[in-house]
């Protein structure tokens, strides 16, 4: 059944490179394939474990559905169990301090009564992040770290998290009331002038330490920020969690990472070499694409403020366009304007010696209104400045 799948597949990635639409008459073919990628830490960190299965092989190619309500467990020689915990949306999550010395397996029941079993799983422990920073050059900023490996960790993987506050171009502390058609303050709640953004990393950063003298990675490359980027216009924060990986490891994600980076997606053109450290219990032949690793996480966070940087012009394309409305809004025209939220009052106008405003400025809500684009809470880890 493997080779039909390598086969298949084989045809698929061949068709999809054609620069002339070409179409098959095959029927459709229920792979229904499960991909299993985490990295599971071994001291209590909370990790995440995600399922999918691919679908029907149609003309325009795979789909991913997000498996839920599988049972997840991993299970240690002597038979001892630590479950993880469903997220939603695909995702599990395992947050157990578990013995380092002891030899591990990941079960994996589905709703559908089919199972998976991993192979043999041993902590590796990660050494510690030595040192991150970053370096300004002509071209944006340039963050790395610095680490060391030893004899029992010898391969590394590389993810991040970033975080950045940012501003619209026009600020407004003032909103209107469309119950009493009053412009009033906002609270400290209703603040729209200061948001902040979340996105997590789809590069796939990996390194071998035996490749330098002493095993000692120094200023690994992690992430290059351009010129002009949103990111570093306020303040950013960068989350770099290191993981310390088998050979096996490595060559999955190595094809992993090629296939991302040529084709865009890790099932094209040849998906099937992919392999993995999971089978199927009721058909070890099945195809299954996934590795999950199991070892300690080393996290460390870095913060780069505007003052760092500067002078840092940010061009955002959301924000391309945004004005400033010439005109002025009168009390009588409030709600006419104001009601829909379309328009945000941003600049009072006052009379000479007048202590009430006569109207307001405005602009678009897209370029007064942050929270069109990210959350005006700040998150539990952020330090300013």
């Amino acid at each position: 059944m493997r080779y039909n799948f390598l086969y298949i597949l084989f045809f698929i990635g061949l068709f999809s490179a054609c620069r002339e639409p070409f179409e098959p008459e095959i029927d459709p073919v229920d792979l229904d394939v499960l991909v299993v990628e985490g990295y599971l830490d071994s001291e209590g960190l909370p990790s995440e474990l995600s399922l999918s299965l691919t679908s029907n092989i149609q003309n325009d190619g795979f789909t991913n559905n997000l498996v839920n309500g599988a049972t997840i467990y991993l299970e240690n020689a002597l038979g001892a169990r630590f479950s993880l915990t469903e997220l939603g949306g695909g995702k599990y999550e395992f947050a157990h301090d578990i013995a380092e010395s002891d030899v591990y397996r990941l079960r994996i029941f589905l709703q559908n009564g089919v199972s998976y079993t991993s192979e043999e799983l041993r902590p590796i422990i990660t050494p510690d992040i030595i040192d991150v920073g970053f370096d300004k050059n002509e071209d944006g900023v340039e963050i790395f770290l610095t680490t060391k490996g030893d004899e029992n960790a010898d391969d590394f993987l590389w993810t991040y998290e970033e975080t950045w506050a940012f501003r619209p171009p026009f600020t407004s502390l003032d909103k209107y009331v469309p119950d009493t058609q009053e412009i009033v303050p906002r609270t400290e709640e209703e603040r729209i002038d200061r948001c902040y953004l979340s996105r997590p990393n789809s590069d796939l950063l990996l390194e071998t330490s035996s490749r330098f003298e002493d095993q000692f990675v120094f200023r690994q490359a992690i992430r290059q920020i351009n010129q002009g980027d949103e990111r570093l216009s306020l303040r950013y924060s960068i989350l770099i969690s290191q993981k310390a990986i088998s050979k096996d490891d490595v060559e999955f994600w190595e094809i992993l990472k090629e296939n991302s980076d040529d084709l865009g997606s890790i099932f094209s053109p040849l998906p099937s070499i992919i392999g993995g450290n999971i089978t199927m219990d009721q058909n070890p032949d099945a195809p299954v694409i996934g590795q999950v690793s199991l070892g300690v996480v080393k996290q460390e966070r870095l913060y780069i403020d505007i003052r760092e940087v500067a002078p840092w012009p940010a061009e955002v394309e959301e924000y391309f366009g945004c004005v400033m409305e010439p005109d002025t809004v009168l009390v009588a025209n409030y709600d006419q304007f104001f009601r829909t939220g379309g328009n945000i009052p941003t600049t009072p106008i006052f009379l000479d010696n007048a202590f009430v405003p006569i109207g307001y400025r405005y602009a678009a809500a897209s370029c007064v209104d942050c929270t069109r684009r990210g959350s005006n809470v700040k998150p539990d880890f952020w330090e300013d400045f």
